[in-house]
């Protein structure tokens, strides 16, 4: 997506199997529904188990956002991540490393040239192995999708699956357009961005970003269209929300919203005083979501992001988990 979607979103703030060989087998799930619970983590460089512990029980995947190489190429030596890994999971849950993003470096564009390819894929796996993560995450987006990208996933798959790790794909139905089928064929799963449909970049068209209607079409097209199977599908869920008009706020977090608006979880949109309106995913949306995930089989659902959630009863989170344990 351009400036005017996720990385609007990042300046303000930001079943498939298990893998042979991969530290974490498929979660127990009593309810016998194999739907899993992804939650991208945006933190920069500091990952707090303490932030994320009671979030964990109800997740199967984490995806640490973002950790973008150099201009070389190169990843710097993080002293506390290994052990932030490790922690993750020791608690059955599955930990990826997401690179690019809606704000990605713009070396990343040289990196997966041909003349770089290679060496900054060796990085990446070494990366993948040195920290024991079971695997990585492809955020790539607007003119980092060129000639250069199918050539760049097609050799990293290869790397990564070499190596009995996972590789996955942010991807959004306004750029899956310009991804062939090869190439979507090579990620294990793909994170659909059902979001951001529209925003403060686009103050004209005011209204939901993320309606249950997109999240429904979007799997079609991916499912129906682009062949892609149910079980390599997740479904984004946002946990924020963007704002229109005069005194709205241009984005807000879930927990934001309803601390600051009493019975705010019970809807999706709100009018603010003084002019605007504020939209968003209540409780109700995001159940039909995790219910529509269900009943067609969908791999799981994505969250951009965790850190947004409430702590309380009104946790967006725990109502996933409920509709999935029902």
């Amino acid at each position: 997506m351009l400036l005017s979607r996720l990385s609007f979103l990042l300046i303000i703030l930001a079943g498939f199997s298990s893998c042979k060989g991969s530290n974490n087998p498929e979660p127990d799930n009593p309810a016998g529904k194999q739907l899993r619970v992804l939650g991208y983590y945006h933190s920069g460089s500091n990952w707090t188990i303490n932030e994320i512990a009671p979030q964990l029980n109800k997740l199967t995947d984490l995806n640490l956002a973002f950790i973008n190489p150099d201009a070389s190429g190169r990843f710097a030596d993080y002293p506390t991540l290994a052990a932030f890994v490790k922690e993750v999971q020791q608690r059955k849950v599955r930990v990826f490393f997401s690179f690019g993003g809606g704000s990605a470096p713009e070396h990343l564009a040289t990196l997966v040239q041909p003349a770089n390819r290679t060496t900054f894929i060796e990085n990446i796996k070494s990366f993948l192995v040195t920290y024991n993560f079971d695997g990585v995450d492809v955020d790539l987006e607007n003119e980092l999708i060129n000639a250069d990208y199918g050539p760049f996933v097609k050799e990293l798959a290869s790397a990564v699956k070499g190596t009995n790790k996972l590789i996955s794909a942010a991807v959004a139905r306004w750029n899956a357009d310009q991804i062939n089928d090869e190439t979507l064929a090579h990620y294990d799963f793909l994170n659909i961005m059902s979001y951001d449909k529209t925003g403060p970049w686009n103050l004209d068209r005011p209204g939901q970003h993320s309606p249950y209607s997109m999240a429904e079409s979007d799997f079609i097209y991916f499912r129906d269209t682009r062949q892609i199977p149910s079980q390599k599908l997740l479904i984004g869920l946002p946990f924020y929300g963007y704002g229109f008009g005069t005194n709205a706020p241009s984005s807000m977090t879930y927990g934001n919203i309803v601390n600051t608006y009493p019975g705010a979880e019970l809807k999706d949109e709100l009018t603010i005083e003084g002019g605007g309106m504020l939209y968003y995913n209540g409780i109700p949306t995001i159940r039909q979501k995790t219910a529509f995930a269900l009943k067609q089989k969908a791999g799981g659902v994505m969250i951009w992001q965790i850190r947004g959630d409430a702590s309380d009863s009104r946790s967006l989170l725990n109502t996933i988990h409920e509709e999935k344990t029902k």
